[in-house]
């Protein structure tokens, strides 16, 4: 993994963008007013391949899509509501529809800033994306996680890249392979199997230190990594997904992943409810229970 610069997410998405428009002609951003203080340099630079569409969320996914058909390969980016939920007839049409490819890049998903209210928490992106064909979703759980992966879907050209990025992360980074399940902790035989999805890493190895299980790390949610969570599984095919965003986005990959085996999934995350009050990021996750106690008791009680 190559050596980035240790802050927030965002932060290393603009410095790697910054090396990738200097580095490729080919590459444009696409912002809508949101993140523009992170690319003056690079607006100056290249002012014909950075581009401001103002708060025009719907022309941010036009624009993507009308480079994208002239040979371009165009990064867009915006909070998550305003990148997925707003311009989504957009993406489906300008972008699937039209057979292009495009790295969409978002932040602020399902909790990152509560104090913007509902209209600035996203936590259906993934599985909106889910309804669209042929989507590759990425959802690093530190910045050098998404360094790598954001280098990863640029560089995979004609696909289309989802990259969801976070201000809730892990403390350290994982030796992660784009599309792969990581093994962190390898239980016994007999052992339940966790996947922790992105930054829900450290809470599930926080919640499972005293508990007999297998935990798997994936930075990459889509396509689903079907033979790494089998090869995973001891005798005992009992799976909880650990996801942050909406809860049970991935349980139908895991159900398919495991069709042919006797099994049972939990599905943890955000729920499906109207969210009306807002505090901190840890103050979500406990109200969710996805911080280390609520996550210890709710695993517990399932495997056990």
């Amino acid at each position: 993994m190559q050596s980035v610069h240790e802050a927030t997410m965002r932060e290393q998405f603009g410095a790697t963008v910054t090396e990738l428009l200097d580095r490729d002609p080919r590459t444009a951003l696409v912002l809508a007013d949101i993140g523009t203080a992170q690319f003056p340099e690079a607006a100056r630079a290249h002012p014909d391949r950075v581009v401001n569409v103002g708060i025009r969320e719907q022309l941010l996914i036009g624009a993507a899509g009308g480079l994208a058909l002239t040979g371009m390969r165009p990064i867009a980016h915006t909070f998550a509501s305003f990148l997925i939920e707003r311009p989504f007839e957009q993406v489906k049409l300008d972008l699937v529809h039209q057979g292009v490819g495009a790295v969409l890049v978002s932040a602020a998903g399902s909790y990152d800033w509560p104090a913007g209210g509902r209209t600035h928490m996203s936590p259906g992106d993934v599985a909106l994306l889910d309804t669209l064909p042929g989507w590759h979703v990425h959802v690093p759980g530190h910045p050098a996680e998404a360094d790598l992966l954001l280098r990863h879907a640029v560089a995979a050209d004609d696909t289309l890249q989802y990259v969801r990025l976070s201000a809730h992360q892990n403390a350290g980074a994982q030796p992660v392979a784009p599309g792969e399940f990581l093994t962190v902790r390898r239980g016994s035989r007999t052992a339940g199997t966790v996947l922790a999805v992105g930054p829900m890493l450290d809470a599930v190895l926080a919640a499972t230190e005293t508990l007999d299980v297998t935990v798997l790390y994936a930075a990459t949610v889509r396509p689903f990594d079907a033979a790494g969570l089998r090869a995973a599984l001891g005798e005992r095919a009992d799976v909880v997904l650990v996801e942050p965003y909406l809860a049970g986005t991935s349980e139908r990959e895991a159900h398919r992943a495991l069709a042919e085996l006797p099994h049972r999934v939990l599905s943890l995350g955000v729920p499906l409810a109207e969210h009306r009050h807002y505090g901190s990021i840890p103050e979500h996750l406990a109200a969710y229970g996805l911080d280390a106690a609520g996550l210890h008791a709710r695993i517990a009680e399932y495997l056990w």
